[in-house]
């Protein structure tokens, strides 16, 4: 055989054992996403996390699911509009979900590579670890905020959230101020925090409120690429690495999750926020109470909202929608905005379209002034509202000639208050 035939069999056979070890992996990782996430060791003390190998939703998508959850909510991630709700004002404990809030935060006020001093407060001890999630931290320990928001996302680990606490405000008291402080910026009337990580589970909030959460939280720079994550190393101090698993298993199970939390205490019971991503469509679901399978009903939540529901757009900019008439006259109105929306499929052409005229509204009104606004309604749901603003000023109404001894008697007075004004100047 020729040295040229040699190279090119060489060549065909590293070809080959390469798209033979590509369909291989391709296939382990097809099995890992069916078969589930396996068990973790959980530092320091190697015990085991259980987790679901299989979701449990129903075939059909498009009915709305029913759930095992006490509240739960469906909402468009970029627009936060409404797809499904079940006593989502309810307030509710909601146990590790409130790291959310405590890694929104962090993402805020501190630089990833900033190095944490491990304080006192932030040790959880040995005997009080059964149970309880923890990174196993020592005081004086040097640790990234990197690392430990990895911990507090992924693992869940509440002496993370602490050593975040201390080091963004100086203590879990200030910290904790402004957790409730921002929850109120963000809208999240029915929301409580006592803690920095739902460990104490006196702090609530509703499905509703911890929608607004996730939206900011899943909107801040750095905090998608963790809350997606399913396995990072984080060093120990004994130069012994701790191996950390995200404790979300619609990371495993449902394709197109992107994240974002678990919870489960005694009183909130199984509680997990998910995102997920489909043909450009972001979703929120959130399930609080769940009794022992809240990653089916999150799962169940997505499938109907991306089954369910279509994007629509109802009007656009600049569309010439008729004549409002106001106290004093018409005017001619046109769209001052884009009105899409996801609307289930079934009801699009039920879409109903109402004209409300702002009460107040001086006459003649300037043009681009708004003066109504366009309601878009389906049976038992508002779909959104876009401002009528003027797009033509009525011309004003002519003057009629008046009689000549009214002209006369115009004449007169304007000729004495000139000369009037020529004496007392």
């Amino acid at each position: 055989m020729s040295s040229s035939r040699a190279r090119v069999s060489r060549t065909a056979l590293v070809v080959s054992l390469a798209v033979t070890v590509a369909i291989a992996l391709s296939g382990w990782a097809g099995a890992q996403l069916a078969a589930g996430p396996p068990p973790t060791p959980v530092p320091p003390d190697g015990s085991l996390s259980p987790f679901p190998q299989a979701l449990h939703t129903p075939v059909d998508a498009l009915p709305t699911p029913e759930l095992s959850a006490a509240s739960a909510i469906l909402v468009d991630q970029d627009s936060g509009q409404l797809l499904f709700g079940q006593d989502a004002d309810e307030e509710r404990p909601i146990a590790s979900l409130t790291k959310v809030m405590t890694g929104l935060l962090v993402l805020e006020r501190a630089d990833l590579n900033e190095a944490v001093t491990v304080t006192a407060d932030a040790v959880i001890a040995e005997n009080d670890r059964p149970g309880i999630s923890a990174l196993g931290l020592e005081a004086g320990e040097q640790i990234s905020v990197r690392d430990l928001l990895y911990a507090l996302l992924l693992q869940s680990a509440n002496d993370a959230a602490v050593a975040l606490a201390d080091h963004v405000d100086g203590s879990v008291g200030r910290f904790v101020k402004r957790m409730n402080a921002r929850a109120l910026r963000l809208g999240m009337r029915h929301t409580r925090f006592y803690s920095p990580n739902g460990l104490d589970d006196r702090g609530y909030s509703t499905a509703r409120d911890l929608a607004i959460l996730t939206r900011a939280a899943m909107a801040t720079a750095g905090f998608p690429p963790v809350a997606s994550t399913r396995f990072h190393t984080i060093p120990g101090p004994n130069g012994v690495d701790r191996e950390i698993q995200n404790r979300d298993a619609l990371l495993w199970l449902y394709p197109g999750v992107t994240g974002v939390k678990t919870g489960f205490t005694s009183r909130a019971g199984f509680c997990v926020v998910a995102t997920a991503e489909r043909d450009g469509r972001r979703l929120v679901a959130v399930v609080l109470g769940s009794p022992n399978d809240a990653f089916s009903d999150a799962a169940a939540l997505l499938n109907h909202g991306f089954s369910a529901f279509t994007r629509h757009t109802f009007v656009s900019a600049g569309e010439p929608t008729g004549v409002v008439t106001l106290a004093g006259g018409s005017v001619a109105v046109e769209t001052g905005g884009d009105l899409e929306a996801l609307v289930p499929i079934a009801a699009v052409d039920t879409a109903r379209l109402e004209v409300v005229v702002l009460q107040g509204t001086a006459y003649p009104p300037a043009a681009g002034e708004r003066v109504a606004v366009l309601k878009v309604t389906i049976p038992g749901l508002t779909v959104g509202r876009v401002p009528l603003v003027v797009s033509s000023v009525p011309p004003p109404p002519p003057i009629e000639d008046a009689p000549w001894w009214d002209r006369a008697a115009g004449a007169v007075f304007d000729a004495l208050t000139s000369a009037f004004h020529a004496l007392a100047g």
